[in-house]
């Protein structure tokens, strides 16, 4: 007699159908994520089942470096970060298995920077008396290099863009990744709407070195990134060029109808006491003024499938950017951020933001 398939909650069942082409084109090799899931019906099971997949990674980094192998021990403890990262993104079940999950991300993460192609660098980036916690990479055999910032949303965190990173590295870019307000290790600050002052603390931090041309920045933004990345090119005109790829126009406007864990994510990380608050601080996410104040080449990247945005709100974007220099790529089979589909828009952005910055 054949056993009855296991029930699987609801929120179990919206992450794997809403975040799996996310977390494969993040760093989630493909049998990890098959068997993990496969060990997951229950939501307050999510993080625990993603921790002990990356404690399997993190033996197999030990063993490595017991035989002597930086490489191997490299790819471990990145794999480690990311699952661990993905164990917690959406998670606010149990606060103290999201911290540690949080710190083992960033933990991992750094015990493979030197062994990483080309090596990064961990930074602090002064902001607000305190220090936003950063990845810098620079390619090899290029003097003062321009830099692609790449800048996480709601739910993602600097460790997670290892897998797009190389793409500026061999198009002669460095990047630098960051933790800002409500982001990984930055979550101590709430989420900030006017995010032209974090990245105007960013450039300050990139023009301060040597090493890297801070005359020559171009930004990235992903999902509420795309938003910050939006926000930024109206109103620190110190960088070249911008994009966004599946970044809202106005937050408030969708906040209401978003799945559960994306509204308590906002919660969280805006340090909101309810839903109420949160709402009225989700309003304050809006481009209706500063769309109109972008005056550098901008591109907007957008899926047709998205299920959390709709494509309506990037048209808009679009629509009021005066800049002669915009491009809209909107991907019919795209869902958000389209993430189902790195191959066909990292390349471009990559691409673009190289060719604005002449690397």
């Amino acid at each position: 007699m054949n056993e009855a398939a296991p029930i699987v909650d609801k929120n179990v069942r919206d992450a794997i159908a809403h975040w799996a082409p996310r977390l494969i084109a993040n760093g989630i090799d493909y049998n990890d994520f098959q068997t993990t899931t496969a060990r997951i019906t229950r939501w307050r099971d999510w993080s625990a089942e993603w921790s002990r997949t990356a404690e399997k990674h993190e033996q197999l980094a030990r063993e490595a470096e017991g035989r002597g192998s930086v490489p191997s021990a490299t790819e471990a403890y990145v794999r480690a970060a990311i699952c661990h990262h993905f164990g917690k993104f959406v998670f606010f079940d149990d606060m103290e298995q999201y911290a540690r999950a949080n710190a083992a991300t960033a933990a991992n993460y750094r015990m493979a920077l030197a062994g990483l192609a080309p090596p990064a660098e961990a930074v602090g980036i002064p902001y607000q008396g305190t220090l936003l916690p950063g990845y810098l990479r620079r390619p090899q055999g290029v003097a003062r290099p321009p830099v692609a910032l790449i800048i996480c949303g709601l739910d993602s965190v600097k460790e997670e863009m290892n897998s797009f990173e190389p793409l500026f590295h061999a198009r002669g870019m460095a990047t630098l990744t960051f933790d800002g307000p409500g982001q990984g290790e930055a979550e101590t600050l709430p989420i900030e709407p006017a995010f032209e002052k974090v990245v105007g603390a960013v450039i300050d931090f990139l023009e301060a070195r040597d090493d890297v041309d801070g005359s020559r920045v171009g930004t990235i933004g992903i999902s509420m990134g795309g938003y910050y990345a939006a926000r930024a090119a109206a109103y620190e005109k110190r960088l070249s060029c911008a994009a966004a790829s599946g970044g809202p126009y106005d937050f408030g406007e969708e906040f209401r109808t978003m799945p559960l864990i994306s509204r308590q994510a906002f919660k969280l990380r805006s340090h909101s006491p309810d839903e109420e608050t949160a709402a009225a601080r989700a309003a304050e996410l809006t481009l209706r003024d500063a769309a109109r104040a972008i005056e550098m080449p901008f591109m907007v990247i957008f899926g047709e499938k998205d299920r959390l945005i709709p494509k309506e709100q990037a048209e808009r974007l679009f629509s009021e950017i005066p800049h002669p220099g915009k491009q809209l790529r909107m991907f019919p089979d795209g869902n958000h951020v389209c993430n189902n589909m790195p191959f066909a828009w990292r390349p471009l952005v990559a691409d673009w933001i190289g060719s604005h910055l002449k690397a």
